[in-house]
């Protein structure tokens, strides 16, 4: 399996650089993530509870971040055993790209491979399993990104008082003889 996307995130790419390395930031935001321990400096035990199909299972799993490249990139490999349900392996490539003021795009990549009862679902299902998931995911992180660095948006300027406009027109007219 192969998914790539990209999104628009509202931060620098510095705030996006840290939240994506903020662990219970991302566990808020991990659709169906129960924990995320530290294991080592850029290792992680991750547990997730995910519907794959008719599959629900409780995945455990190990995470690396390597390649490391701030603010810029990292790649993010990933296993994950779910018993029964079966396993998964891959690795993710994420690349943020500053687009303006405020506002970053993460690019990535993920290569993925499933075994046991997740591959006897098919490819489809997985695919849009995991295509549901980022979703997820990049909503709530957004939203979670607006929450903590909350940028003060102006005021609409304040309506002109009544009859304003109204005066403007006429003092115009008599300027310039309408």
């Amino acid at each position: 399996m192969q998914l790539t996307n990209q999104q628009t995130l509202p931060v620098t790419q510095a705030q996006a650089w840290e939240a994506l390395n903020d662990i219970t930031l991302l566990q808020s935001a991990i659709p169906g993530c129960e924990g995320i321990t530290p294991t080592a400096e850029h290792q992680y035990e991750v547990l997730i509870t995910a519907a794959i199909g008719p599959v629900k299972a409780k995945f455990k799993g190990k995470l690396q971040l390597e390649n490391l490249q701030p603010p810029t990139s990292y790649t993010l490999r990933f296993e994950g055993q779910g018993g029964a349900a079966g396993h998964g392996k891959g690795h993710a490539d994420i690349r943020l790209e500053p687009t303006g003021a405020n506002t970053t795009v993460l690019h990535y990549t993920a290569h993925a491979t499933v075994g046991g009862k997740i591959a006897q679902i098919g490819s489809r299902l997985v695919d849009m399993a995991a295509q549901k998931m980022a979703t997820e995911f990049f909503e709530t992180f957004n939203a979670k990104l607006q929450e903590r660095y909350a940028v003060v948006v102006p005021a609409a300027p304040a309506a002109p008082p009544p009859g304003l406009l109204a005066r403007l027109v006429a003092w115009l007219k008599r300027l310039f003889g309408g």
